[in-house]
């Protein structure tokens, strides 16, 4: 970081601030009132500006950088830029993700020719609120900076907000003031936590008191206690994984994630028995969790329609502990944070049924069943060992089969877990991706997707700030995206070509439509092989997906598309993936997969009517 200068500008002011975070990458795109701000950023050479071709993209890009790393930020120009910017900002404040939005707005003197003249300039709006206002819904704390002297203060009261919070920030500086002298930083930018005082002790005790309560009042049919833990995004969000590992490991517990906390530690710890959707659960995972569990300690979860698959509500066997406060059945215990709650529910267990006094065999306390392992009912040991292998080349089904959604992620899943020697970030978008991608089996960190907001496109914008954020910045992006998701946002495809990312991009081409939103309204279209065409307004226009590939190249950033339908096709694919000298790696790849229109994943089958359901692939 360059050293702090004894005279500064409001634009200086920021830039290191930004670099103070650790911020390496600032995604927008560039307008009139924002280029002072842009020359400044790279004179000071801390931070790389990447200009996207959208500003939703650049907030994508921002989000996912900002997830991996801590904190990101985009910059835009007034109105025209920020009103595109707000839906990434508003998918971030639901999920807790610390983007900092940047606004450069029209210079003080054109607000005082509209207040004089009724003069309107580029962008402007007769409300000079306008902004402002609108950012106020989807952030923790929002500035207009008009004044230089007030500058800083307000800066670091937004960051500061921003690192205490999780949560967006919005920084509106008038185009005049970039370059107008302010105080230099004066001290480092730091995380408030709410203090922990004796009144807190007293809730944190009382809390995990009424949790010991829960799971000795819901014993097994043996009398000994079968929680499970539900760990979930803010176990992410509050950076709690090796708390979260510790508590397991010290007690035995078995624990199922989020489909939004997926890999938040490593899949691979043999308490984790995969996640749990409701009923988009694997049915091994549904009914550990809901039949043989007598109690559910959700820690960090949200009690979301996605984190729920089909389910409306918790019941009074469930604690869930977030958002700053510990429901235990009926009661509730507010201001019990969860940085604290995890290592006193840790000791707590421990003391009560001593270290690994949880751990449990499942299958053999429910079926009396204490012979080989290979003599009990199928397990999710087994579950997992059959992910694994499912797809490789000892179970690889005729080479002109057609794939599918199971198939393709089935096979996907042994490439990752035993034929890369790479590390990838699996980066998924909402809809059938989403529910197709949650049983692969990745390490902590492998996995990101948006899974309340589910803006659709997220995971292609998202892609380039995953790639970019220093901790995973030697991991390659893989993007698993529905077409209709990728109409959206398929020209950041150009920022990847640009920065040489070499990502790969499928695109679950289901015979273009909206096939979640199928499933969602008549999903009885499903049940049905031969059924009419769906509903007429979830029809896309079909697209070459592939071809944008050779659009976006060039003759220094090379890009491939390519184009799959069947088994062998899938497997030759990964096996050039897996070669670093074959040119398909040498920038981003966009893979067009082709699914039947009535096919989609395993996991979706409860919703489709049963009396008519047929096989679909």
């Amino acid at each position: 970081m360059t050293a702090i200068p004894h005279g500064c500008t409001v634009a200086r002011y920021l830039a290191l601030r930004l670099a103070e975070l650790g911020i390496t990458h600032l995604f927008g795109v560039p307008g009139n009132h924002l280029g002072p701000f842009l020359t400044t950023l790279r004179a000071e050479g801390d931070i790389e500006w990447v200009g996207t071709p959208t500003e939703g993209g650049a907030g994508q890009a921002a989000d996912a950088y900002a997830r991996v790393h801590g904190v990101g930020a985009a910059a835009v120009t007034y109105s025209v830029g920020a009103f595109n910017l707000l839906n990434a900002c508003g998918g971030a404040y639901v999920e807790r993700i610390p983007l900092i939005a940047v606004n450069a707005c029209p210079p003080y003197e054109q607000w005082q020719n509209y207040r004089a003249l009724g003069l309107l300039t580029s962008h402007m709006s007769p409300r000079p609120e306008s902004n402002l206002d609108v950012y106020r819904q989807v952030t923790v704390d929002a500035q207009v900076i008009s004044n230089p002297g007030l500058a800083p203060g307000q800066i670091d009261a937004a960051l500061t907000a921003c690192l205490s919070e999780r949560r967006p920030v919005y920084l509106e500086v008038m185009e005049d003031l970039w370059d107008e002298p302010c105080p230099a930083p004066a001290g480092p930018v730091v995380r408030r936590d709410r203090p922990f005082s004796a009144r807190n002790q007293a809730m944190l005790d009382h809390a995990v008191q009424a949790i010991l309560t829960l799971v000795e009042q819901h014993p097994g049919p043996d009398g000994r206690p079968r929680p499970i833990v539900w760990a979930g995004e803010e176990i992410d969000r509050f950076r709690l994984g090796e708390q979260l590992t510790d508590l397991v490991e010290a007690t035995g517990v078995p624990f199922c994630t989020t489909v939004g906390a997926k890999a938040v530690v490593d899949e691979d710890l043999p308490q984790f028995h995969g996640v749990y959707n409701g009923g988009a659960s694997h049915p091994d995972v549904h009914w550990i969790f809901k039949d043989w569990a007598t109690c559910r300690i959700g820690l960090g979860a949200w009690s979301t329609s996605k984190n729920l698959g089909g389910e409306q509500c918790v019941g009074t066997d469930w604690v869930m502990a977030a958002n700053g406060g510990v429901s235990v059945g009926t009661s509730y215990f507010p201001d019990v944070q969860l940085a604290q709650l995890l290592p006193a529910l840790q000791d707590a267990l421990v003391k009560e049924y001593g270290s690994g006094g949880l751990a449990a065999d499942y299958y053999a306390e429910a079926h009396a069943h204490h012979g080989a392992l290979a003599d009990r009912p199928a397990c999710l040991e087994h579950h997992r060992a059959s992910l694994r292998l499912r797809g490789s080349r000892s179970s690889r089904r005729p080479d002109q089969q057609r794939l599918t959604y199971d198939g393709v992620f089935d096979r996907i899943n042994h490439f990752l877990n035993h034929e890369t020697g790479e590390d990838w970030t699996v980066v998924s978008d909402a809809a059938f991706s989403l529910i197709g991608s949650m049983n692969l089996s990745l390490p902590a960190g492998g996995f990101l997707s948006q899974v309340s907001w589910l803006s659709i496109g997220w995971s292609v914008g998202a892609a380039t700030g995953a790639a970019l954020a220093p901790e995973r910045e030697n991991a390659r992006p893989m993007v698993f995206v529905g077409d209709g998701a990728f109409q959206e946002t398929c020209q950041e495809i150009s920022t990847h070509t640009r920065l040489g990312l070499p990502s790969v991009v499928f695109v679950m081409d289901n015979g273009h439509f909206y096939g979640v939103e199928q499933m969602l309204v008549h999903p009885e279209y499903y049940a049905e092989q031969d059924a009419a065409d769906p509903d007429f307004y979830n029809v896309l226009h079909p697209w070459h997906y592939d071809r944008l590939a050779e659009v976006f190249a060039g003759r220094k950033t090379p890009a491939n598309g390519a184009v799959i339908e069947h088994a062998a096709e899938l497997d030759e694919l990964l096996e050039r993936l897996s070669d670093p000298t074959d040119p398909l790696n040498a920038g981003p790849l966009l893979v067009r997969v082709r699914l039947h229109r009535h096919d989609y994943p395993r996991a979706m089958a409860y919703k489709v009517p049963k009396q008519k359901e047929q096989g679909h692939g």
